[in-house]
């Protein structure tokens, strides 16, 4: 391996399931990237400060997921202010002084539900707590919610989000996980719970048409709640649109390269 050939990869734990190899790997076969490639490591959270100081200079940056967004952000020298501000990196940029966090699922989150034309968001109802609940509360923070509802099986998990909140300058109200039906009336749903957790949700929903679900999830599916939402007319977005949205990013800081999106797009489709 010389320093020419650089190197990128997914962090995580599980990670076999990851479709980042494909969307960045594509990018890089057609922006004529010959000398990159991209791989998935598992990677436990306390692996994760061993793993970057063993890096050799060929290691460009490594997408971040479960569970270690927040151990990206504490291990990085620097930081964008938008990770500061949740809490939480999904990447890590290899610069000259050391490793850069950021978290490109904030913009990505933006970028996905402008998309399908939500300009605005008033009321926004997120369900889960964890890493991507932080980045939910501020793509709803820049579509113009004043107040998130955040629904969540932990309480002391949602006491963790209220200082993002306050960074984020919106307000920020409970909602019990055995009364989240009641919250599914809002403007935007933003689904970050694992797999499953939602699903019994589905046969209770009683959604607005008008309502946009984004579902955080992408394998498998449509999700049963996902399945319920469109049923009812709602626009529903999936985690395969966060993923290609945020992976754009990450490509970019990466590279320095514009993203060759449909590229990337097309090879996410494929795999699917």
């Amino acid at each position: 391996m010389t320093v020419s050939a650089r190197r990128a990869a997914v962090l995580g734990k599980p990670i076999a399931h990851s479709l980042s190899p494909v969307i960045h790997n594509a990018g890089y076969a057609a922006a004529g990237l010959t000398d990159w490639s991209y791989t998935a490591i598992e990677c436990a959270e306390a692996e994760l400060p061993d793993r970057l100081a063993a890096c050799g200079p060929e290691w460009a940056g490594f997408s971040v997921t479960m569970p270690l967004k927040e151990a990206a952000l504490a291990v990085a020298g620097a930081a964008s202010p938008v990770a500061v501000a949740v809490g939480a990196a999904n990447t890590l940029v290899r610069r000259a002084d050391g490793w850069y966090a950021d978290n490109t699922d904030v913009p990505g989150m933006v970028e996905v539900l402008r998309a399908a034309r939500v300009a605005s968001a008033p009321a926004v109802t997120v369900l889960g707590a964890g890493g991507t609940a932080r980045a939910a509360l501020a793509g709803a923070a820049e579509l113009g919610a004043a107040t998130v509802t955040v629904v969540a099986r932990r309480a002391a998990a949602v006491d963790e989000l209220r200082p993002v909140a306050e960074a984020l300058g919106i307000g920020l109200t409970v909602g019990a996980w055995t009364d989240a039906v009641a919250h599914l009336d809002a403007d935007v749903v933003i689904s970050t719970v694992p797999k499953g957790v939602a699903d019994p949700l589905a046969p209770q929903a009683s959604w607005r048409p008008a309502t946009v679900l984004f579902d955080a999830i992408y394998d498998p599916w449509p999700t049963p709640l996902a399945e319920s939402a469109a049923a009812a007319g709602c626009p529903v977005l999936s985690g395969l649109d966060l993923l290609l949205a945020q992976a754009v990013g990450q490509f970019e800081q990466f590279t320095g390269v514009t993203a060759p999106v449909e590229a990337m797009r097309a090879a996410l489709r494929a795999a699917r």
